[in-house]
């Protein structure tokens, strides 16, 4: 984890061996998996966020982010992504009202 931007950011190694720094969005449970959304975390204000999504798998008796090779796997989890970060945004803050 990144202690420049706080916890919710963590460098991820990519198969390349590039190190880039993600944003963690959300964490989804889907049919007893557990998956990561990650977006990068410096954007410019033109760039359109690309979410990545990573699957938590046990290897060697660690847990440890792996990509999603399915894309209809990947397609459910990044629905259901988008929809918590829709509601985010559709909640009223408290106190207010219209």
């Amino acid at each position: 984890m990144s202690e420049e931007f706080g916890n919710n950011y963590v460098v991820l190694t990519d198969e390349d061996g590039n190190e880039v720094e993600f944003e963690h969005i959300d964490t989804v449970e889907l049919n007893g998996e557990t998956y990561m959304a990650f977006i990068p975390a410096e954007l410019s204000a033109e760039d359109e966020a690309e979410v990545v999504i990573l699957k938590i798998v046990e290897e060697g008796g660690e847990e440890i982010l792996a990509s999603v090779d399915d894309d209809e796997e990947a397609d459910r989890v990044y629905e259901i992504v988008m929809s918590h970060v829709e509601d985010l945004y559709d909640e009223e803050p408290d106190g207010i009202q219209q």
